[in-house]
């Protein structure tokens, strides 16, 4: 016969072990939903009359759209690296560059939820493309990866990856009250794309909005549907993944994050700093914790912001070396003001003799976009001359597509010659763009007489924040970055990085 003493110690244990439970339980899940190369523009809640996407639209109706998202690089590693680690690419060595390493010194918001308790896992495209080896670690910094599920894709060049099916064998191993943090990467809307594949769909290319930055015709709106259809492919798994949440009943204490790496893999767009490069869908969902779902939330964010959000929902300290901002304060309609976002990008792909990028720094307000370039007497989309390139492609910052090929093959024709200048031509060291006026950045302020204030506000803005954040290319100190191992495939015989002088 138990003791009263006894009784009572052992009701005060069952007591708290019950209450941890409970605290465990309480914990969100997080599910993060990232597409390869999608500009904000192409959902159908942000307004395309073509592309349909049920899965983000809910999310975003549900809970919070992120109007003026950002992501920190418009290049897949370092912008995933950003979004990993809650830092700029110019804090993160290596990890600045594409088909480079994440070094492991680099704590990521996986990793600590895993410390803390959290079952880490993901599917397709986590981070990538690069090494992990050279940087220290063994495994994705996404998690572990599940892979085993296929299915015959609807269309050539769309994986066999069954996402969502991978997701649900990684739910079967979570234990039950454990708390987990998923990554459902998936490698679309990535070049190469099915030719014909939207008109296929039944897609209309008359009704295809055709972006100022490019020729509107036949080839283009044609390969604009083709990656709408991507983009679809991507939504259905989003769709999938939220039925399997919603059937085991923990679809809203579960954070549902859908978002993509950067923009579309089009002329002037991905490996660029205008908004069809760096803006992208952002939309969260989480009713446990988002008061008055349905919101736009119409202030700059950073997608490196997502890392110090999951660690503070999750009851962790964040890190001090994380230098983004958390999404929490939105959740609650706290009167929260962002001025600015921030992007970034350093050598995207080996595209110059000797492994040479091209850095520059950008800030992006409510209504202004200022762009420093550092070396603006390199190429920006890379150098004409293929054989220079390690992947012997001319301009190999802009994936081939026929898009780029019509650009490329009709320079010398009125209706092409400006855009294809503004797509593979030299920049400027300064650049600024009023986004209301000109939303896809065609006409620079820079130097005009009206824009004096604009511009000198928008460059200290930038150049402090780069200074607070210790950028190399502004407070000194090893920039490393031209001469950083390349790790991306090699076509061209000969082809090397420089060595450091």
């Amino acid at each position: 016969m138990l003791s009263k003493r006894t009784f009572v110690v052992i009701c005060a244990i069952l007591f708290w072990s019950f209450q941890a439970e409970a605290e465990t339980q309480k914990r969100p899940n997080i599910l993060l939903c990232i597409s390869d190369d999608q500009s904000y523009a192409h959902t159908s809640s942000n307004g395309d009359p073509v592309i349909k996407t049920p899965g983000f639209d809910r999310i975003a109706r549900e809970g919070l759209r992120f109007p003026l998202a950002f992501c920190d690089a418009p290049t897949c590693g370092p912008s995933r690296s950003a979004l990993l680690t809650g830092q700029e690419i110019w804090r993160l060595e290596e990890a600045g560059n594409i088909h480079s390493t994440l070094p492991k010194k680099y704590p990521t918001y996986t990793e600590l939820l895993e410390q803390a308790g959290y079952a880490v896992g993901f599917t397709g495209k986590g981070w990538s493309p690069g090494r992990l080896a050279p940087g220290g670690r063994t495994i994705n910094p996404a998690g572990i990866e599940y892979r085993e599920k296929t299915k015959k894709p609807p269309f050539g060049f769309i994986t066999n990856r069954d996402y969502s099916a991978n997701f649900d064998a990684f739910l079967d191993e979570v234990e039950e009250g454990q708390p987990f943090c998923f990554w459902l990467g998936t490698f679309e809307p990535h070049r190469p794309f099915e030719s014909g594949t939207g008109v296929k769909s039944g897609k209309d290319p008359s009704k295809v909005i055709v972006p100022p930055i490019f020729p509107d015709n036949e080839i283009v709106r044609n390969d604009l549907l083709d990656y709408m259809v991507e983009i679809e492919h991507f939504d259905a798994m989003v769709e999938d993944a939220i039925a399997s949440l919603e059937s085991k009943g923990i679809l809203d204490n579960t954070i549902v994050v859908v978002t993509s790496d950067h923009g579309m893999p089009f002329p002037r767009a991905k490996a660029t700093l205008y908004d069809d490069g760096a803006r992208v869908p952002l939309a969260i969902r989480w009713p446990s914790g988002i008061t008055d779902g349905g919101r736009d939330v119409a202030q700059p964010v950073n997608l490196s912001d997502l890392a110090p959000t999951f660690l503070k929902v999750a009851g962790l300290t964040v890190p001090a070396q994380m230098t983004a901002e958390s999404l929490v304060g939105f959740f609650s309609g706290e009167s929260e003001l962002r001025q600015a976002a921030f992007i970034a990008m350093e050598r995207h792909d080996g595209c110059r003799a000797g492994g040479k990028g091209y850095p520059c720094r950008a800030i992006r307000t409510k209504d202004y976009l200022y762009i420093h370039n550092f070396e603006p007497g390199r190429w920006p989309s890379g150098s004409p001359d293929k054989s220079v390139c390690a992947r012997n492609i001319p301009f190999g910052e802009i994936d081939t597509s026929p898009t780029k090929s019509f650009m490329m093959q009709n320079r010398g024709q009125e209706a092409v010659s400006k855009l294809a200048e503004l797509a593979f031509g030299m920049r400027p060291r300064v650049e600024l763009y009023d986004v209301h006026a000109d939303p896809h950045q065609l006409n620079n302020l820079a130097g005009h007489p009206d824009m004096t204030d604009v511009q000198t506000k928008m460059q200290n803005a930038l150049f402090t924040h780069l200074r607070n954040t210790k950028d190399p290319r502004v407070v000194g100190g090893p920039i490393l970055w031209d001469y950083y191992p390349y790790y991306g495939t090699i076509l061209t015989k000969g082809w090397k990085v420089d060595p450091q002088p």
